[in-house]
């Protein structure tokens, strides 16, 4: 009886350590697009490293922004196991002031989350902005000296 119970219990620590392990799994190189503090009309575009690091093929099933200013791209086929690629997000660098959107991936991903939900930050500077003090070019009140 003891022998059957520890078959028992061997087997099924096998079986839940072979199910734990299955399917494909994302993981960022970060979870946050971080643009810093740019120009406006500088450059629009990002790249965040993933890796599949399950042991079946990965597909990014969908990428979106939550608007119109934040337009990410995803890889289209399958990433095999152990295997990375990049997602990339255009931001309109025409909007001046901070950055705080977010970009929602959906996968194939069978355990736990198939949802991942990136933070997109940062700040846009306007071109008066980046100049510094203006000169002083007198006025009718203040003429130049």
């Amino acid at each position: 009886m003891k022998k059957i119970l520890t078959s028992i219990m061997m087997i099924t620590f096998v079986c839940v350590g072979l199910y734990s392990q299955s399917g494909p799994k994302i993981r960022f190189e970060s979870n946050d697009m971080n643009f810093g503090t740019i120009e406006q009309n500088s450059e629009p575009f990002r790249s965040l490293k993933f890796t599949n690091v399950g042991n079946e093929p990965l597909i990014v099933k969908s990428a979106r922004g939550n608007c119109g200013c934040t337009v990410p791209t995803w890889p289209r086929e399958a990433i095999m196991p152990g295997e990375s690629s990049e997602l990339k997000i255009k931001y309109s660098t025409e909007r001046v002031g901070p950055i705080n959107k977010k970009v929602t991936i959906t996968t194939n991903e069978q355990e736990g989350s198939n949802t991942h939900i990136l933070s997109v930050v940062g700040n846009v500077l306007g071109a008066q902005d980046t100049q510094g003090v203006p000169e002083n070019k007198g006025s009718i009140l203040a003429p130049k000296k």
